[in-house]
């Protein structure tokens, strides 16, 4: 029996939009059967929609005939393929059998998965279905397919599972495909080339089937049913072929154990305090203190050295650090300045703790306003308050200062000042201090310090916190004669000659007799004898008690405490 040939099923369109594959040009050689049974390859293919048992009944024996060639006597299984839907069976089930003729062509290798409608000559088959699996089989997993008459000859398309979920099967039941009126002579199937075939028309609604999954099969048969229509003669035209066909998706590969690492330690930055950290900061500290030691040492002996000078000695013999004052100024320290002077270093410390708050504040943590002052910060309302009574309490020095004769003490009465003020300075250098007694005379030195800081920078800081305020007066003529940007270059170096002086002051009182000088500035006791009162600690138990007020008053400038003390003076806000 010489081969026929014979035409195959078109598939669905490689591409969107494209014509089904492969073009109806190819045929399916048919070649001398071969001793061991070939079974029929099967397509994946989507879900199926619910088709009616009697229609399975019906139509199963046309899909085995067109699967075996009419010829058949003996009766050999089907290759079961994979399974319909997603954790199915293979297809088609274990039971059902084709016989096939011992001179019927068998494919020497798999073709299009699908099954080949043979037009020499009329099929037969033998089918034992299972009429319990058939049904109880859901109908979405039923494929259905609608025939091919090509003058004489027809031929099956199976349909698939469904495009979409809970969908129709694919493709739809008007979809029809066509096979040429006569067959081509046998031609192996040619990969997909650029160039221009006649096909058949392509179909009312193509979809792309190659991302398709691909399934595992399984073990338990099903039933498969198809349905035969007939087809329309094909219209062929020039379609160009496409280049290179969709990519499929690839396959989810296995998931493998994975070992979860400890991730490693991260390092914490340390925390920092300006532009150093705690330990650089204490690095920083000591490395200052040794090169303060070092270079106070080196200042020491080359004051040591101009002090040895015949002519240098002679002008510290001729003007010993002081000179004396008229008979008519007063002798000793009185209550009222000792009292004015431990205020005045109280509110000193605060107005600078107040203004550096000021000076970094990103955010206030409150506002306070009155009705005849705008809205400010807690904390400038703080530093000006501050300021406020540091001007009334040095109003009340200057008057009473005045007013007692005392201002001799601290104001220069003789030119003999300033080379009293140069031995004095070459005295404390070479750490020989000078001799003097406080209760009754300021070297020339200090007399110069004191007359600066309550004359000149205490006036200045006043002029230019007043400018740097709210309470400014809103005069553009003013302010253009006295611009701001001249108070803020002014305010600040003013500050820090009042942290100077006060740390210069305290380390001359503590090292130029600490028990004595406290008597005086604390205790208002004193005397003309300037061994008297070295051994009273009077003045030192007070200004002990006046630090830890001043150390209270340092830790209450909080947004807390500050806000309940200016409720009493106008209204306080978040906002």
């Amino acid at each position: 029996m010489s081969p026929t040939s014979n035409t195959f099923r078109q598939g669905l369109p490689r591409v969107a939009g494209g014509d089904p594959w492969p073009p109806v040009t190819e045929v399916v050689p048919q070649v001398e059967p071969v001793a061991p049974p070939v079974a029929v390859e099967s397509d994946v293919a989507p879900q199926a929609p619910e088709v009616p048992s009697e229609v399975v009944a019906d139509v199963a024996p046309a899909v085995i005939s067109a699967v075996a060639p009419a010829s058949a006597t003996p009766a050999r299984s089907l290759r079961q393929g994979l399974p319909r839907s997603v954790d199915g069976q293979p297809w088609p089930p274990a039971q059902t059998l084709v016989t096939t003729s011992a001179a019927a062509p068998a494919r020497s290798e798999p073709v299009v998965a699908a099954p080949v409608a043979d037009s020499a000559a009329p099929a037969e088959a033998e089918v034992e279905p299972d009429a319990a699996a058939a049904e109880v089989a859901p109908a979405s997993t039923t494929a259905l397919a609608s025939p091919i008459a090509t003058g004489g000859e027809s031929a099956t398309i199976r349909r698939g599972l469904p495009r979409v979920a809970d969908g129709e099967a694919w493709p739809p039941s008007s979809f029809i495909a066509s096979a040429p009126s006569s067959p081509a002579s046998p031609a192996p199937i040619q990969p997909p080339v650029e160039e221009t075939k006649t096909i058949a028309t392509p179909p009312a609604q193509v979809v792309d089937t190659s991302a398709a999954p691909v399934l595992e099969p399984q073990a338990q048969p099903e039933v498969v049913a198809a349905t035969t229509a007939p087809a329309p003669s094909p219209t062929e035209q020039p379609v160009k072929a496409p280049a290179k066909p969709a990519a499929q998706a690839p396959a989810a590969a296995p998931s493998k154990p994975t070992t979860t690492a400890t991730p490693a330690p991260t390092k914490t930055e340390p925390k920092r305090h300006g532009p150093l950290t705690t330990k650089q900061w204490v690095l920083a500290s000591i490395l200052g203190a040794f090169c303060a030691l070092g270079m106070a040492t080196a200042v020491v002996l080359v004051a040591r050295g101009i002090a040895s000078i015949d002519a240098v000695a002679a002008f510290i013999d001729r003007y010993p650090g002081e000179y004396h004052l008229p008979e008519s100024a007063p002798v000793g320290v009185p209550a009222w300045l000792a009292w004015n002077h431990f205020f005045n270093f109280f509110l000193m410390v605060l107005i600078i703790r107040s203004g550096m708050l000021v000076r970094h504040q990103k955010k206030p943590p409150a506002y306070w306003s009155s009705k005849r002052s705008p809205k400010v910060s807690i904390n400038l309302w703080l530093h000006q308050s501050l300021d406020l009574l540091w001007i009334i309490n040095g109003l009340v020095f200057v008057i009473v200062l005045f007013a007692t004769g005392h201002w001799m003490r601290i104001i220069p009465t003789s030119w003999e000042v300033f080379p009293n003020a140069l031995s004095a300075a070459l005295q404390y250098l070479s750490l020989d201090w000078p001799t003097e007694n406080g209760w009754v005379n300021y070297n020339s030195l200090q007399q110069l310090a004191y007359f600066v800081t309550v004359f000149i920078a205490a006036p200045l800081a006043a002029i230019t916190g007043f400018r740097l305020s709210a309470f400014w007066p809103k005069n553009p003529a003013l302010s253009k004669r006295y611009p701001i940007e001249w108070a803020r270059a002014l305010h600040f170096p003013t500050m820090l000659y009042f942290v100077l002086f006060i740390l210069v002051h305290v380390i001359l009182v503590f090292s130029t007799g600490a028990l004595r000088n406290l008597n005086h500035m604390y205790a208002a006791q004193g005397s003309t004898d300037p061994t008297a009162y070295a051994d009273n600690w009077a003045g030192l138990l007070y200004f002990a008690l006046s630090l830890l007020v001043i150390m209270g008053a340092w830790i209450a400038c909080r947004p807390m405490v500050l806000a309940s003390i200016a409720r009493f003076f106008g209204k306080v806000s978040s906002r």
